[in-house]
């Protein structure tokens, strides 16, 4: 559903406990610090609403994710599909799983149309729950696609049920969870509804509760979770907008297809931070998280693989409304010729060391993450499970590769003196970066850049 009550409801608040039941508190709290104002500054934001789901005792139990489309707390949907898949783009790619949802589960409003799209794997079935919007119809198709999406590990709750129909009751068996619509429902006809809803071993789930009359005689009807607006109105959470170049997903897609290996990924991925950035953030809300520190590009494209690149690129792509114009962006010129400069460095340095070229142009590309995403470099590279070198010579610029960024940062901006007087502090196999050769590699870094925005 789009909100869990009406848009005139009052934003009445209950006093509700926490999981350990210490202390009251106005309004569902979650375990998690990331409950955001929203607001509009100079940068482009991203919006996402969530109300909390209660248990009896008023401790949370899941979030419901919700689309929003500005910093204006209402959900303003025109299309399912589109306003789901900005639901997970943001939830996967830009503020992260963890952030969005702490230890608990997250329930996704599903149309017709997303639950047959294989992109619906993207979600981790450990973490989230599919909910089946009140308007698909429920035929043999959309029942035998929700028993293969339970077999797969997902849970399915029916959305928006206010009457005990012949046609709930032959669904009834492929779903996990049934959502009442208690402002829909004929209160007269409840009791029935509830019985036979549990007497099949479903989770009840009371909607729309608005009062603490509501939850009362929710909670007296034998209902197992509440939502709604006597609790909390949906939390508007938002983060500064990384974009992704319409041409970079569809080429990524192309290649995809193609059945490249692992390799062309890569090299097509080098030139895309934005898409480099969102990667990384999928890798790490996902179920195939590779529980170690991402040192390279390629570590991250075998986490996601390539069935997963492909779903996320056809989202994004969904989700983008318009062609962006990266290859004239500044930020993404200098992320994508900084990154190709020190790559080439490293290789200066040391020609037989793959890992460290990986290393420096991994550094290159998130050493302007932060200004990407309008965030602190520490907070952003929290959030994207770097190698430690990686992170500290970003957020510090330690050890080689912050000396390294130290050369690259000293190139662009002229500063020849300054370049040389730091491969002189750095000594040691630093020595064969002569100025000769730091201007062969910022040329080339450049045309290397050039070529490919006009290819």
């Amino acid at each position: 559903m789009s909100d869990s009550s009406s848009p005139s409801a009052p934003p009445v608040r209950a006093a509700t406990r926490d999981a350990s039941g210490a202390g009251a508190h106005p309004q569902a709290q979650s375990d998690q610090p990331v409950a955001h104002s929203a607001h509009v500054g100079s940068q482009p934001f991203v919006y996402l609403g969530r109300q909390p789901i209660l248990d009896r005792s008023g401790a949370l139990n899941a979030y419901e994710l919700l689309f929003r489309g500005s910093a204006h707390n209402r959900a303003d949907v025109t299309d399912d599909a589109l306003a789901t898949a900005h639901v997970i783009t943001r939830t996967m790619g830009q503020l992260g799983v963890p952030a969005v949802l702490g230890r608990h589960h997250g329930y996704v409003n599903m149309s017709r149309e997303l639950l047959f799209d294989d992109i619906v794997h993207l979600l981790p079935p450990g973490r989230f729950v599919l909910e089946v919007l009140e308007h698909v119809h429920l035929d043999m198709a959309v029942l035998e696609r929700l028993a293969q999406l339970r077999r797969d590990g997902y849970r399915i709750a029916f959305d928006d049920v206010s009457a005990l129909t012949d046609n709930l009751l032959r669904a009834l068996p492929y779903a996990d969870i049934v959502k009442v619509d208690l402002l829909q429902a004929e209160r007269a006809a409840l009791p029935a509804l509830v019985e036979a809803i549990a007497a099949e071993g479903k989770t009840l789930i009371a909607e729309k509760v608005e009062t603490s009359e509501d939850f009362d005689y929710a909670r007296g009807l034998g209902f197992d979770l509440f939502q709604g607006y006597f609790f909390a109105r949906p939390q508007m959470l938002h983060a500064p907008q990384v974009r992704a170049s319409r041409l970079a997903l569809v080429r990524l897609l192309a290649l995809v297809a193609s059945d490249v290996g692992v390799a062309e990924l890569e090299r097509e991925l080098r030139s895309h931070p934005g898409v480099i950035v969102q990667l990384l953030r999928l890798v790490n809300s996902s179920a195939y998280a590779p529980g170690r520190p991402i040192s390279s590009l390629r570590e991250a494209v075998l986490a996601a693989g390539t069935r997963q690149i492909a779903r996320w690129a056809q989202l994004l792509l969904y989700a983008s409304g318009r062609d962006l114009p990266w290859a004239s962006d500044p930020l993404v010129q200098l992320a994508g010729t900084r990154s190709h400069f020190m790559e080439l460095a490293a290789r200066s340095l040391a020609p037989n060391d793959a890992v460290f070229a990986d290393a420096a142009f991994m550094t290159g590309i998130f050493s302007l993450v932060h200004v990407l995403v309008g965030s602190t470099p520490a907070h952003t590279l929290e959030k994207l499970g770097l190698a430690r070198e990686i992170s500290e010579a970003v957020d510090g610029q330690r050890g080689e590769l912050g000396m390294l960024l130290r050369v690259a940062q000293a190139c662009e901006r002229g500063d020849d003196r300054l370049a040389e007087a730091l491969v002189s502090e750095a000594g040691g196999r630093f020595a064969v970066l002569t100025p000769a050769l730091l201007g062969e590699l910022n040329l080339w870094a450049s045309a290397w850049f050039s070529a490919y925005a006009d290819g």
